[in-house]
């Protein structure tokens, strides 16, 4: 049985964690919410990899063989900085999904709602400058979303009318595909589709980090093939362990909507 270490800012973190259960439901997980320092978006980078070591070093004590940045922020600010700080440990970040939404638009714009930690990353403008070539990307910050979800609002008049100010400026420049940029997002995703309507794509990246999180432990040896499954939903029993830096009160609410 491998150990998944997982750490974010937050909440949000849980949207990769649920899609990595899904295919590895019989593996031990420890989550990390940072909430006590939490929104990442507008920290200072040095700062944000200052907090990663020291999750990695929770984490690490905790047993864990691969460890997963489920934020994007945190991913654009640290990833690197960690992989040369632990040279032995398997780390695994957030990709930004603007490939398969270049390949899957038909306007020709692509939409990306983001933290500006984010946007700001290199990771992201490396990405974003292979493929802005083809397409043209309208960028947004979800401004709000992170402290929506960390309060478990997830509906209702209040909340869409949240997202409907960081969504429509993206359908007025064209977009027919959204990226989540952020990994709270998803959390709000039944509201920014009802937003952005049917005709739109939303793209979550977190499914592919658990298939890349499942590559890896094959690669190293510390699962079987046989251990990954394709599950829909987050079974009933898994071995997990959630903390948090701050309240748990946050990260309670979200896991009851799993």
């Amino acid at each position: 049985m491998a150990t998944i270490g997982i750490f974010d800012s937050g909440s949000g973190g849980l949207s990769v964690y649920r899609e990595i259960v899904k295919l590895l439901p019989h593996e031990r997980f420890v989550y990390f919410s940072d909430n006590a320092h939490c929104p990442y978006g507008e920290k200072s980078p040095e700062y944000i990899r200052e907090r990663a070591s020291a999750i990695t070093d929770i984490l690490l004590g905790m047993g864990a063989d691969i460890i997963v940045a489920a934020c994007n922020t945190a991913t654009a600010a640290a990833i690197t900085f960690l992989r040369e700080t632990y040279p032995d440990v398997p780390f695994v970040g957030m990709e930004p999904a603007v490939k398969p939404a270049a390949l899957g638009t038909k306007s020709g714009v692509i939409g990306v709602l983001a933290t500006a930690g984010t946007l700001r990353g290199s990771k992201y403008l490396d990405t974003k400058g292979r493929w802005s070539g083809n397409v043209r990307v309208a960028e947004h910050v979800g401004q709000g979303f992170v402290e929506l979800v960390e309060e478990g609002r997830l509906d209702g008049p209040e909340v869409e009318a949240v997202v409907r100010a960081s969504v429509e400026p993206l359908l007025k420049e064209g977009a027919d595909v959204i990226v989540l940029g952020c990994t709270h997002y998803p959390f709000l995703r039944p509201v920014i589709q009802r937003v952005a309507g049917d005709d739109v794509r939303i793209i979550d990246p977190a499914p592919a980090v658990a298939r890349r999180t499942a590559d890896i432990l094959l690669q190293k040896g510390l699962i079987e093939k046989e251990a990954v499954q394709h599950l829909e939903s987050v079974p009933d029993s898994v071995n997990s362990d959630f903390y948090s830096s701050g309240l748990p009160d946050s990260m309670g609410r979200i896991l009851n909507y799993l």
